[in-house]
């Protein structure tokens, strides 16, 4: 009886490993891994950031902050950090700010200016506790409901 058990159990965990290991290749091909975090690609080949409702923000004037119009992230908070953006690859931290619980009207001091009729992004950070923002110490901020770091574009006008 044991031997016809662990028979069965044999046979049957090779069949779930051929299932899964058939689903891992069937979907890498269509494009996505059910067990991936990465972002799909769109038709024209580049990466699309999932849309979270974490933090707002909408073009605006260049110059020397950012307004962001909301942050809506439970306590302790997060860093709100402004970067570069050349289509969806983000680039230099221009400025961050503290933010703690949701909070609207939010304006972060950059440390250079943004020029006018470029993209950039808002990125959210979480903070380490030093009081001090490090893009290579905070972790990116995730987003519970799509498993995505949180991050909104947008772009300047004159």
């Amino acid at each position: 009886m044991t031997q016809r058990f662990s028979f069965i159990s044999f046979v049957a965990g090779v069949m779930l490993g051929v299932l899964l290991a058939g689903m891992w290749f069937l979907s890498d091909s269509i494009g996505s891994s059910p067990f991936s975090s990465t972002p799909p690609l769109s038709k024209t080949g580049e990466q699309k950031t999932p849309e979270s409702g974490a933090v707002s923000v909408a073009s605006q004037p260049s110059g020397e902050n950012v307004a962001i119009e909301s942050v809506t992230v439970p306590p302790p908070g997060v860093w709100v950090a402004v970067r570069e953006a050349n289509g969806t690859d983000l680039g230099n931290v221009l400025g961050a700010e503290r933010v703690v619980g949701p909070h609207g009207n939010v304006s972060v001091s950059l440390l250079r200016p943004t020029e006018p009729n470029r993209s950039y992004a808002v990125e959210l950070y979480r903070d380490d506790n030093n009081g001090t923002f490090d893009p290579a110490v905070n972790s990116v901020y995730v987003d519970f409901d799509t498993g995505a770091r949180v991050v909104a574009f947008f772009s300047t006008t004159e």
